[in-house]
């Protein structure tokens, strides 16, 4: 057994509480950095959508955790959308949860995300989206049916920026599409797995 391994195997586990639609990374991370101790407990990726369930729902889990005998809780969302709410649960929980307000900074890397002046009429992709762009993008906001909603909800758009965990060729092929489907310029930008690295680790 490795130093690394030996001392994951003396860690007290942790449950971390992350969101579906980054379920993939955080596994890679464990596996990378030996982080058996880590238990990870998703949220539906779904939740993307609707950032009004995410608070309650962490909420909720948090306490689940607790009655599972997990004494290390740790939330692996951003803010996405709440409002300030997760923030508020995870205060009254006693819980830390990884910074940023949104997945894109935290994979960009918050302090770098922040100094991106650019991109102020830019549209965002991670891996998660550019696989899921029919289901995540296009049916919700209904233009499989009516395309020509395509300007009322994307007119002030300039590019679509794909910001990759992974560099596939597949993936970045989706995401080109994506971007002629939409209208847009298209940007490449491989971040890897940014903020959210270290934030397991320290978990």
């Amino acid at each position: 057994m490795s130093e690394r391994d030996n001392n994951a195997s003396q860690t007290k586990p942790v449950r971390v509480i992350g969101c579906g639609a980054i379920a993939r990374e955080i596994l890679a991370i464990c596996e990378a950095n030996g982080l058996s101790h880590i238990d990870l407990a998703c949220l539906p990726a779904q939740w993307h959508l609707y950032p009004d369930r995410i608070a309650p729902g962490v909420k909720e889990a948090i306490e689940k955790a607790r009655e599972e005998g997990f004494e290390r809780i740790y939330v692996a969302y951003a803010d996405c959308g709440t409002g300030g709410m997760l923030d508020r649960v995870c205060e009254e929980e006693g819980v830390e949860r990884i910074a940023g307000p949104h997945c894109y900074s935290f994979f960009a890397g918050n302090d770098l995300f922040d100094e991106w002046d650019d991109d102020i009429d830019a549209f965002f992709l991670t891996d998660f989206l550019a696989r899921q762009f029919e289901s995540f993008i296009i049916e919700p906001l209904g233009l499989d049916r009516h395309p020509e909603l395509r300007d009322m909800y994307f007119g002030n758009y300039r590019k679509l920026v794909y910001l990759s965990q992974k560099q596939d060729p597949e993936l970045q092929e989706k995401a080109r599409l994506a971007a002629q489907r939409l209208g847009l310029e298209y940007e490449y930008r491989f971040t890897g797995y940014g903020d959210l690295t270290s934030s397991l680790l320290s978990a």
